[in-house]
Order: structure tokens, then C-alpha cells, then sequence
């Protein structure tokens, strides 16, 4: 390896893991119920997005009620997170009818599950440039899109967050099989740490009788989870924040965490965790 390569420094996951995964669904509907039961059993944690003034629409996609949906997402394993109050094009609308439809889903989010709610997922892709500035101006700190990044790249721009790709998108097994049978460890050049993003509809699943898809890639991951860090979209922001708070000595040799969370980072191939508010020194 280059002496440069040596010398970078990478973010590595709780417990120093080089992997981590995370999924996406939308809508709150009663095939969630389903695929919750298929998370808990496996070990697997994962975002929901809902809106909140569709609970009486059960002909659109079996929705749950507002009751049922509570009770779907009240212990806190899993997060909810924005969806619209009502599942609109937000950049179909004018500016302040899409800030009052985030506004209304997150205010009503936030009380009922009595958490800060600060994610969400666009209805419809739905965005544009002028609703990611007023995302930003409400507090939102990431957004997820349907674009497909194919990759396990870290996020940089978590207000137009793309998905490695959605659960029935073709190339799901060869982009499962490279992420449990390769790591960041194994690449030349590029060290970074990898994420695992999957989207979707749990009703998809009804829809197309294909349920054995989620089962499956649960299951396979499982069989890694000594590699692997199972958290919910926000989970992962938070921690890639706390990682980019770490403030560097001018030699780059001592790290401060001035964060709450610990963190962890690699350097010449060895780990190091940086507590909470404390202070290391790497060793040459």
C-alpha cells in the first residue's frame, strides 16, 4: 500500500465495523406490520416515513389507522420520519403549501410519538432546489429520493439522499453479494467506510407475492451482523455528523470528539474509538 494510503484516516462504525445497513419504507401501511415482524427477527432496524392525514384511507394501499400505526412504531426501535401530511408532489405546489404539508407532518410526528422527528422521505420524489432550502429552514437534516446510487458510498448530500436502490431494482443480489463478500478493507485506493441503502413499499411485497426478496436479503445479512451495523436512517446521520465534528491536531496526530457520541477511525490499520468529549493520541 502507498505510504499516503497509510497515513488517511477513515470513519469506521460502532464497534469499528467497515459496514452498515439501512432501509426505508414508506407510506405506514399494513404490510409494515409484516416487515417489521421479518426486522425484529433478524436483528435489522430500519426508517418509516409517514403522513400523517391519510390514517382513514384504507383503500389506498391498506393504510393503517391512526391507532394501528402507533402501535406499529411507539416502542422506538425503528424511526419514523416525514413523509407530508398528505403525500403530495411538494414541488408541484405552490412554496407555502409545501412547508405547511412538512410542517403539519412533522408537528403532528413529534407529538404523537413524543420524539424529535427530523428526517423524511420525498412523496413521489417530489423536490427541487427551492424545497431543500426550506427542508434546511425547517430543521429537516436529511431527505431521502428514489434515485438509485448504486453504490455504498456515504452520503454528502443528505438533503437529495439517493439509495443504494430499491428492494425489487435487478441489481439487488449482485450489489448484496459484493457488500457481504467484499469490505472497504480489501479496496486499493478507496478505504471508506460502506452503507447499505435499501428503499421501498412493504405492499409492494403483497402486490407482487414476493416476499421471499426481504426475507432473504434480511436473513443473508444476518449471517454477517459480527460485520455489519444495523441502524436507522437517522442513526446513521447522527453518527457521520459526530464523526465530522472531530477536531485534528495541525499534525493530525491527537483527535478531540466533541461530540456525545463515541467514534471511531482507522489509521495505519488500527482502530481507535474516541470516547465522548475525550481525547486521543494515534500511535506512529
Amino acid at each position: 500500500m502507498f505510504r499516503q494510503m497509510f497515513e488517511e484516516k477513515y470513519m469506521r462504525f460502532p464497534g469499528g465495523k467497515q459496514k452498515a445497513a439501512t432501509f426505508s419504507y414508506d407510506d405506514g401501511v399494513k404490510a409494515d406490520l409484516t416487515l417489521l415482524e421479518i426486522f425484529n427477527k433478524y436483528g435489522i432496524k430500519g426508517t418509516f416515513n409517514l403522513n400523517s392525514l391519510l390514517f382513514d384511507c384504507e383503500n389506498w394501499h391498506h393504510r393503517m389507522n391512526e391507532e394501528e400505526t402507533f402501535n406499529a412504531f411507539s416502542e422506538g426501535v425503528h424511526e419514523v420520519a416525514l413523509h407530508g401530511a398528505r403525500h403530495i408532489f411538494m414541488n408541484k405546489v405552490p412554496l407555502p403549501e409545501a412547508i405547511n404539508e412538512v410542517v403539519q407532518n412533522r408537528l403532528y410526528l413529534e407529538n404523537k410519538f413524543g420524539r424529535i422527528v427530523r428526517g423524511m422521505a420525498y412523496a413521489y420524489n417530489g423536490y427541487n432546489d427551492e424545497i431543500v432550502s426550506a427542508l434546511k429552514a425547517l430543521g429537516v437534516t436529511y431527505a431521502r429520493t428514489t434515485q438509485p446510487s448504486y453504490s455504498f458510498e456515504i452520503p454528502q448530500d443528505w438533503l437529495r439522499l439517493k439509495p443504494t436502490c430499491h428492494h425489487g431494482d435487478p441489481r439487488l443480489n449482485e450489489l448484496l453479494t459484493k457488500f457481504l463478500q467484499s469490505s472497504p478493507s480489501q479496496e486499493f485506493k478507496h478505504r471508506e467506510p460502506w452503507l447499505l441503502y435499501i428503499w421501498g413499499h412493504s405492499y409492494e411485497f403483497d402486490d407482487n407475492n414476493n416476499w421471499d426478496i426481504i426475507e432473504n436479503t434480511c436473513a443473508e445479512l444476518a449471517k454477517h451482523k459480527k460485520d455489519i451495523w444495523f441502524a436507522t436512517n437517522g442513526e446513521i446521520y447522527d453518527y457521520v455528523q459526530a464523526y465530522n465534528s472531530l477536531v485534528y491536531s495541525l499534525d493530525g496526530e491527537r483527535v478531540f470528539n466533541p461530540s456525545h457520541t463515541p467514534v471511531y477511525i482507522e489509521i495505519r490499520s488500527k482502530v481507535y474509538k474516541i470516547p465522548a468529549g475525550g481525547e486521543v493520541v494515534f500511535e506512529k
